[in-house]
């Protein structure tokens, strides 16, 4: 009989310490839920993300007003939506808008944007095009009424690089249509020249080459080879640092990440 109850007790404690560690691991992962899906708190209570967007703004603030003593004009918009909204004054019904092959205008999509205001569209990668008509439309974006680009990076002292193959964006953004606006997101801050040519070898370079489907060594590598095959797509340089003499220029950059 005492043996009975001896095993009838060790049964009840061992359930009962089975429950005991079934409520403390659901106890557990409900606190590790919510640690999860809690903000990230810094020791002062601010957020992670509070944080990050302090030193967007920061950057971004600084690369502005470093712009506009360089003669562009320059804001920050802080989303995607904000920028559309920048954007939507410089279209008007019956203006010829030339686009110059940037990933990140294309990422806001304002080819669609510049259709609904009734724009006529200058556009070198319409599908369809032939050789001679894209060659036409090359042409076209350079006396066009608005051309919108993007650049491979932007200085924090105000300067924007650029690395061309063809040139189109590169002559465009130097002298021809009556205005010009830059979209760039904040990807493409750096620090300054030699930062921004390091920032196309490594990343905006190889990134194309491999979208464009070139045979090129850096998209096996993933970073630039200064390669010397006639398939290259960094062809020509170019360095703004002031607004040309003759240009309506604005420069708008998105509080995101946009294109290589």
């Amino acid at each position: 009989m005492v043996e009975w109850q001896t095993r009838q007790t060790q049964n009840l404690l061992s359930a009962r310490m089975c429950g005991f560690k079934s409520h403390c691991r659901q106890t557990f992962l409900g606190l590790l839920a919510q640690v999860d899906t809690a903000p990230r708190r810094t020791r002062k209570g601010r957020t992670m993300e509070s944080v990050r967007q302090w030193h967007e703004h920061s950057l971004a603030s600084a690369a502005v007003t470093a712009l506009k003593g360089n003669g562009f004009k320059a804001l920050y918009a802080p989303s995607a939506e904000d920028a559309i909204a920048a954007l939507k004054p410089f279209f008007t019904a019956g203006a010829r808008v030339g686009f110059g092959g940037s990933m990140s205008v294309a990422a806001l999509d304002i080819r669609a944007l510049a259709a609904g205001a009734n724009c006529t569209i200058l556009d070198h990668n319409a599908p369809g095009l032939s050789s001679e008509a894209k060659l036409d439309t090359l042409r076209a974006q350079l006396s066009c009424d608005l051309f919108i680009s993007s650049v491979n990076a932007v200085t924090l002292d105000g300067q924007l690089v650029n690395v061309d193959g063809t040139g189109n964006r590169v002559a465009a953004l130097s002298f021809g249509p009556k205005a010009t606006v830059v979209i760039a997101g904040l990807n493409k801050l750096v620090r300054d020249v030699d930062e921004a040519f390091e920032r196309i070898e490594l990343y905006a370079a190889p990134m194309n080459n491999k979208r464009l489907d070139r045979p090129n060594p850096c998209v096996k590598t993933g970073y630039c080879m200064d390669c010397e095959l006639e398939t290259r797509i960094c062809r020509v340089y170019q360095i703004l640092r002031k607004r040309p003499s003759l240009s309506d220029f604005t420069v708008i950059l998105v509080g995101q990440d946009l294109g290589f």
